[in-house]
């Protein structure tokens, strides 16, 4: 059981949990195993959706012919995730192995490479010629595509938290900022997580499970939305 302390802080009391890293590890784990999880339930609707409405074809506007979103573009932004993925495996392996410096810099490859995936979707929307309204087909794309953006949007602020932490406290030789630095409290006289520092590894996994199974949903929504 970890230690528990009592701070006075003015007329207040608050409790310094100094919780061990090992549990947060553990919890970072299964977080994001059902945040993948709960990712793939979502998409499984449209999924549905996209065979639903192809099958019914109401009017025959399931897939008019000025709906066509581009093929290079969509591959690009696909490749860019799965490429971002392997990339990030890669890093995750050299910070396993204390290679800090060979993992911040994949790992800033792996970012940047999302946010280019997120631009070329941005920009095909931008130059798509038609609107959610534009038949069935337009409007699962839209509306795939758009949370793809959302989901990947998080995926990346996730992994820029991890990456900047491991930046800022690269010299850090002592396993842990000051009291009171990672909650941006000066006035705190400890730790609510004993050595957070120790919590970037399990962060890095976690993201990078994560993101490589992102990157899987984004290439079954590339070869369905493109390919089937």
């Amino acid at each position: 059981m970890s230690e528990v302390e009592w701070v006075r802080e003015g007329t207040r009391f608050e409790i310094l949990e100094a919780e061990e890293p090992q549990l947060l590890a553990r919890n970072l784990a299964s977080a994001a195993h059902l945040f993948a999880s709960a990712t793939a339930m979502f998409f499984l609707g449209f999924v549905f959706a996209y065979f639903y409405l192809r099958s019914l074809n109401s009017n025959g506007l399931w897939l008019p012919k000025h709906v066509s979103p581009s093929l290079t573009l969509g591959t690009l932004s696909t490749a860019a995730w799965a490429l971002g993925a392997a990339v990030l495996w890669l890093g995750a392996r050299d910070r396993r192995a204390d290679r800090s410096t060979q993992w911040r810099v994949k790992g800033a490859v792996a970012l940047a490479l999302g946010l280019v995936g997120i631009v070329l979707q941005i920009v095909e929307w931008l130059t798509a010629g038609f609107g959610p309204a534009d038949g069935g087909y337009a409007s699962v794309y839209l509306g795939w595509t758009a949370y793809l953006v959302l989901f990947g949007a998080g995926a990346i602020f996730w992994l820029e938290t991890t990456l900047a932490t491991s930046i800022r406290y690269r010299k850090t030789t002592t396993g842990s900022p000051a009291p009171g630095e990672a909650s941006g409290d000066p006035h705190r006289a400890g730790h609510d997580i004993a050595d957070p520092l120790s919590l970037v590894l399990p962060s890095l996994d976690a993201v990078t499970f994560y993101w490589i199974y992102f990157a899987a949903l984004v290439v079954v929504a590339w070869i369905i939305l493109y390919l089937a």
